[in-house]
């Protein structure tokens, strides 16, 4: 199949109640070079113009942009323009079936070959505690010897289908537990649910974040600026790699979806976030387009 090329365009505005004195943030807003996705062109313009500014990977190879302004302002607006190639990733059903109990036998046994990125992604992280709620409601589909691949499109479909979409419903320190109590969130909290659901029965899972394709209705044009950025969850088997699901769209990713990075959880990938000086109250603004050329 052929490349897809788009023009993703990501504007962050904060507006204070209060001039802010001093401002350090951290933006992974640069989108990874990966086997399926390259990246041709990538800016990140701010205003008011930093003080200081470097760029450095972190420890999962996303591209950070350290920042900081060190004197006041009111509103500081953030915009990052891309183009990037994204091929097909391969279909993970080409690899032979593995029950989910090997899959956690080979990445937690000593001195084995798999990636050690794998085996880090096991661990409990502060925004994900190991839950026994999230155990009980995985286990649903991680049924003993079941096939990994079989039972993570169920944990996909599951979550899709018995949780409503809601940007109302939770903020970025609703737990897991609160998630499954409410049954309802973003795709933050899907993702978040997803990771803990798989780590609890000893698996890795990784939190992706990036941005995917949407669709205007039939006949309708595509309106500029309205998309969102989104989060879905990489998981990893040996003969499969990480494979890539989406429960808030029930869903593999494909050619649709544009990598920004990834991490444990949502602290790790987040595309802005830091710290300021002053104004007790802020608004926030975000502008997503995702254009196909």
């Amino acid at each position: 199949m052929q490349d897809t090329r788009y023009r993703v365009e990501h504007e962050t505005r904060y507006v204070y109640a209060a001039p802010v004195s001093q401002s350090w943030q951290l933006a992974r807003l640069t989108p990874r070079q990966l086997p399926w996705q390259q990246l041709l062109a990538c800016a990140i313009q701010i205003d008011p113009p930093p003080d200081e500014r470097h760029e450095a990977p972190d420890s999962f190879g996303n591209t950070v942009t350290h920042f900081g302004l060190l004197r006041s302002h009111r509103v500081l607006r953030v915009r990052m323009t891309c183009e990037v190639d994204v091929a097909p990733r391969p279909d993970p059903a080409d690899a032979p079936p593995l029950a989910w109990e090997a899959v956690r036998e080979a990445v937690s046994a000593p001195g084995g070959p798999h990636d050690l990125m794998a085996a880090r992604m096991c661990e409990p992280t502060r925004l994900l505690p190991l839950s026994d709620a999230a155990y009980r409601y995985g286990h649903a589909s991680l049924t003993p010897g079941r096939d990994w691949l079989e039972a993570l499109l169920d944990l996909t479909s599951r979550i899709h289908a018995e949780f409503e979409f809601d940007p109302d419903a939770t903020t970025v320190s609703t737990s897991v537990d609160e998630v499954l109590v409410q049954r309802r969130g973003v795709c933050q909290d899907f993702a978040h649910l997803m990771i803990a659901c798989i780590r609890a029965h000893g698996l890795p899972a990784r939190y992706v974040s990036g941005y995917l394709l949407t669709d205007p209705p039939p006949g309708a044009p595509r309106l500029m600026g309205v998309d969102a950025s989104h989060a879905w969850v990489a998981a990893y088997a040996p003969g499969h790699g990480w494979v890539e699901f989406d429960p808030t769209n029930n869903q593999l990713a494909d050619s649709r979806y544009i990598t920004l990075g990834w991490g444990a959880d949502f602290a790790d990938a987040g595309p802005l976030r830091g710290v300021i000086l002053g104004s007790g109250q802020q608004e926030l603004h975000v502008s997503v387009s995702v254009i196909p050329i």
